[in-house]
Protein backbone atom coordinates (compact mmCIF):
# COMPACT_ATOMS: atom_id res chain seq x y z
CA UNK A 1 0.00 0.00 0.00
CA UNK A 2 1.42 3.84 -0.96
CA UNK A 3 0.66 6.58 0.94
CA UNK A 4 1.08 10.16 0.24
CA UNK A 5 4.47 11.38 1.12
CA UNK A 6 3.33 14.18 3.59
CA UNK A 7 1.87 10.76 5.71
CA UNK A 8 4.10 7.64 7.04
CA UNK A 9 2.13 5.39 9.30
CA UNK A 10 5.85 4.22 10.71
CA UNK A 11 5.79 8.44 12.26
CA UNK A 12 3.58 6.57 14.77
CA UNK A 13 6.07 4.62 16.04
CA UNK A 14 8.61 7.22 16.40
CA UNK A 15 5.85 9.77 18.62
CA UNK A 16 5.12 6.89 20.61
CA UNK A 17 8.79 6.49 21.47
CA UNK A 18 8.83 10.44 22.14
CA UNK A 19 5.76 10.09 24.25
CA UNK A 20 6.95 7.77 26.38
CA UNK A 21 10.53 9.48 26.88
CA UNK A 22 8.90 12.87 27.39
CA UNK A 23 6.18 10.93 29.96
CA UNK A 24 8.89 9.18 31.70
CA UNK A 25 11.31 12.65 31.65
CA UNK A 26 8.47 14.52 33.22
CA UNK A 27 7.51 11.79 36.01
CA UNK A 28 11.42 12.34 37.34
CA UNK A 29 11.94 15.82 36.84
CA UNK A 30 8.71 15.56 39.30
CA UNK A 31 9.53 13.58 41.47
CA UNK A 32 13.24 14.38 42.17
CA UNK A 33 11.87 18.05 42.84
CA UNK A 34 9.32 17.05 45.16
CA UNK A 35 12.29 14.69 47.20
CA UNK A 36 14.66 17.24 46.73
CA UNK A 37 13.16 19.54 49.46
CA UNK A 38 12.76 16.79 52.27
CA UNK A 39 15.93 17.09 54.24
CA UNK A 40 17.57 13.78 55.61
CA UNK A 41 17.96 13.29 59.20
CA UNK A 42 21.18 13.24 59.13
CA UNK A 43 22.10 16.48 57.37
CA UNK A 44 24.75 15.15 54.99
CA UNK A 45 25.31 16.30 51.55
CA UNK A 46 25.73 14.26 48.27
CA UNK A 47 29.67 14.36 48.13
CA UNK A 48 29.72 13.66 52.43
CA UNK A 49 27.62 10.66 51.66
CA UNK A 50 29.39 9.22 48.64
CA UNK A 51 32.35 9.26 50.12
CA UNK A 52 31.08 7.32 53.49
CA UNK A 53 29.30 5.07 51.18
CA UNK A 54 32.46 4.41 48.46
CA UNK A 55 34.65 4.27 52.00
CA UNK A 56 32.27 2.13 53.16
CA UNK A 57 32.64 -0.53 50.62
CA UNK A 58 35.93 -0.62 50.44
CA UNK A 59 37.03 1.64 47.38
CA UNK A 60 39.17 4.93 47.85
CA UNK A 61 40.82 5.44 44.69
CA UNK A 62 37.36 6.84 43.45
CA UNK A 63 37.13 10.90 43.25
CA UNK A 64 33.78 12.39 44.29
CA UNK A 65 34.30 15.62 41.78
CA UNK A 66 31.31 18.47 41.26
CA UNK A 67 29.87 18.81 37.64
CA UNK A 68 27.95 21.62 36.35
CA UNK A 69 24.80 20.69 35.17
CA UNK A 70 20.93 19.28 36.74
CA UNK A 71 20.75 15.96 37.26
CA UNK A 72 23.96 15.33 34.76
CA UNK A 73 25.20 13.09 38.00
CA UNK A 74 27.44 9.53 36.41
CA UNK A 75 30.39 7.09 37.16
CA UNK A 76 33.43 7.91 35.01
CA UNK A 77 34.87 4.35 35.25
CA UNK A 78 38.11 4.87 33.11
CA UNK A 79 38.72 7.69 35.14
CA UNK A 80 37.55 6.52 38.46
CA UNK A 81 35.41 9.86 39.08
CA UNK A 82 32.34 10.07 40.62
CA UNK A 83 31.03 13.36 39.32
CA UNK A 84 27.73 15.00 41.20
CA UNK A 85 25.64 17.48 39.89
CA UNK A 86 24.50 20.70 41.26
CA UNK A 87 21.14 19.50 42.56
CA UNK A 88 22.99 16.67 44.59
CA UNK A 89 26.98 17.57 45.27
CA UNK A 90 25.90 19.87 48.21
CA UNK A 91 22.21 19.05 49.05
CA UNK A 92 21.11 17.56 51.84
CA UNK A 93 18.23 16.05 50.39
CA UNK A 94 17.20 12.68 50.60
CA UNK A 95 16.71 12.58 46.74
CA UNK A 96 20.43 13.45 46.49
CA UNK A 97 21.76 11.12 48.58
CA UNK A 98 19.66 8.54 46.53
CA UNK A 99 21.23 9.83 43.18
CA UNK A 100 24.49 9.82 44.71
CA UNK A 101 23.99 6.50 46.22
CA UNK A 102 22.80 5.52 42.72
CA UNK A 103 26.24 6.44 41.53
CA UNK A 104 28.18 5.00 44.11
CA UNK A 105 26.38 1.87 42.78
CA UNK A 106 28.14 1.92 39.58
CA UNK A 107 31.20 2.72 41.11
CA UNK A 108 31.00 -0.46 43.39
CA UNK A 109 29.49 -2.63 40.02
CA UNK A 110 33.06 -1.52 38.56
CA UNK A 111 35.07 -2.47 41.76
CA UNK A 112 33.67 -6.11 41.63
CA UNK A 113 33.62 -6.60 37.97
CA UNK A 114 29.90 -6.47 37.30
CA UNK A 115 29.46 -8.56 34.31
CA UNK A 116 26.79 -6.23 32.86
CA UNK A 117 28.67 -3.54 33.28
CA UNK A 118 31.74 -4.75 31.44
CA UNK A 119 29.65 -5.88 28.62
CA UNK A 120 28.02 -2.16 27.90
CA UNK A 121 31.49 -0.96 28.44
CA UNK A 122 32.07 -2.49 25.32
CA UNK A 123 29.40 -2.00 23.70
CA UNK A 124 29.99 2.08 23.65
CA UNK A 125 31.78 2.33 20.63
CA UNK A 126 30.32 0.08 18.60
CA UNK A 127 26.91 1.54 19.81
CA UNK A 128 28.36 4.93 18.74
CA UNK A 129 29.16 3.85 15.55
CA UNK A 130 26.64 2.40 14.84
CA UNK A 131 24.21 4.71 16.00
CA UNK A 132 26.14 7.37 13.18
CA UNK A 133 26.52 5.16 10.55
CA UNK A 134 22.90 3.19 10.38
CA UNK A 135 20.56 6.10 8.67
CA UNK A 136 23.44 7.17 6.02
CA UNK A 137 23.68 2.99 4.77
CA UNK A 138 19.98 2.40 4.93
CA UNK A 139 19.50 5.82 2.75
CA UNK A 140 22.44 5.22 0.16
CA UNK A 141 20.63 1.25 -0.17
CA UNK A 142 17.65 2.78 -0.41
CA UNK A 143 18.62 5.17 -3.72
CA UNK A 144 20.95 3.11 -5.25
CA UNK A 145 19.39 -0.11 -6.11
CA UNK A 146 20.72 -3.51 -7.58
CA UNK A 147 22.32 -6.25 -5.53
CA UNK A 148 24.33 -3.91 -3.10
CA UNK A 149 20.61 -2.50 -1.73
CA UNK A 150 20.39 -4.94 -0.22
CA UNK A 151 23.42 -5.55 1.85
CA UNK A 152 23.96 -2.18 2.75
CA UNK A 153 20.11 -2.02 4.15
CA UNK A 154 20.87 -4.92 5.74
CA UNK A 155 24.27 -3.39 7.28
CA UNK A 156 22.04 -0.44 8.45
CA UNK A 157 19.20 -2.49 10.12
CA UNK A 158 22.38 -4.02 11.76
CA UNK A 159 24.45 -0.98 12.84
CA UNK A 160 21.44 0.54 14.41
CA UNK A 161 20.48 -3.24 16.43
CA UNK A 162 23.65 -2.70 18.33
CA UNK A 163 22.91 0.67 19.70
CA UNK A 164 19.73 -0.74 20.56
CA UNK A 165 21.27 -3.61 22.55
CA UNK A 166 23.14 -0.78 24.06
CA UNK A 167 19.78 0.32 25.27
CA UNK A 168 18.67 -3.01 26.79
CA UNK A 169 22.02 -3.42 28.27
CA UNK A 170 22.05 -1.02 30.02
CA UNK A 171 18.45 -1.67 32.03
CA UNK A 172 20.18 -4.32 34.44
CA UNK A 173 23.02 -2.18 34.84
CA UNK A 174 20.97 0.75 36.30
CA UNK A 175 18.35 -1.44 37.85
CA UNK A 176 21.15 -3.11 39.86
CA UNK A 177 23.13 0.48 40.56
CA UNK A 178 19.60 1.37 42.09
CA UNK A 179 19.14 -1.72 44.33
CA UNK A 180 22.82 -1.59 46.00
CA UNK A 181 22.16 2.14 46.47
CA UNK A 182 19.15 1.38 48.18
CA UNK A 183 20.41 -0.89 50.86
CA UNK A 184 23.13 0.67 51.42
CA UNK A 185 21.04 3.82 52.44
CA UNK A 186 18.90 1.81 54.42
CA UNK A 187 21.99 -0.95 55.93
CA UNK A 188 23.95 2.01 56.86
CA UNK A 189 22.01 4.10 59.21
CA UNK A 190 22.38 7.00 56.48
CA UNK A 191 18.42 7.28 55.88
CA UNK A 192 15.69 6.26 58.18
CA UNK A 193 13.23 3.76 56.46
CA UNK A 194 10.56 6.12 55.58
CA UNK A 195 13.58 7.85 53.57
CA UNK A 196 14.45 5.05 52.30
CA UNK A 197 11.16 4.80 50.60
CA UNK A 198 11.07 8.38 49.98
CA UNK A 199 14.33 7.79 48.03
CA UNK A 200 12.82 4.53 46.08
CA UNK A 201 10.25 6.10 44.66
CA UNK A 202 13.21 8.89 43.20
CA UNK A 203 14.94 5.87 41.73
CA UNK A 204 11.92 4.22 40.27
CA UNK A 205 11.35 7.37 38.38
CA UNK A 206 14.76 7.19 37.27
CA UNK A 207 14.59 3.82 36.06
CA UNK A 208 11.60 4.43 33.91
CA UNK A 209 13.84 6.85 31.77
CA UNK A 210 16.03 4.18 30.84
CA UNK A 211 12.99 2.11 30.11
CA UNK A 212 11.12 4.58 27.85
CA UNK A 213 14.91 4.84 26.38
CA UNK A 214 15.25 1.17 25.61
CA UNK A 215 11.93 1.30 24.57
CA UNK A 216 11.88 4.10 22.11
CA UNK A 217 15.28 2.68 20.48
CA UNK A 218 13.16 -0.62 19.95
CA UNK A 219 9.97 1.64 18.20
CA UNK A 220 12.81 3.19 16.23
CA UNK A 221 14.42 0.06 14.91
CA UNK A 222 10.82 -1.98 14.38
CA UNK A 223 10.05 1.53 12.05
CA UNK A 224 13.35 0.87 10.28
CA UNK A 225 12.47 -2.92 9.47
CA UNK A 226 8.77 -2.19 8.62
CA UNK A 227 10.32 0.75 5.67
CA UNK A 228 13.39 -1.41 4.41
CA UNK A 229 11.27 -4.40 4.43
CA UNK A 230 9.64 -4.01 0.47
CA UNK A 231 13.15 -3.27 -1.03
CA UNK A 232 14.94 -6.20 1.06
CA UNK A 233 12.38 -8.54 -0.54
CA UNK A 234 12.69 -6.87 -3.98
Amino acid sequence: MYYPMYFDPTYMLVLLGVVLCMAASAKMNSTFNKYSRIRNHSGITGREAAEQILHRSGIYDVRVEHVSGNLTDHYDPKNKVLRLSDATYNSVSVAALGVAAHECGHAVQHATGYAPLKIRGSLVPVANFGSTIAWPLIILGLFIGGNSSSLLINLGILAFSLAVLFQIVTLPVEFNASSRALRILGGSGLLYEDEVKDTRKVLTAAALTYVAGAASAILQLLRIILLTGGRRND
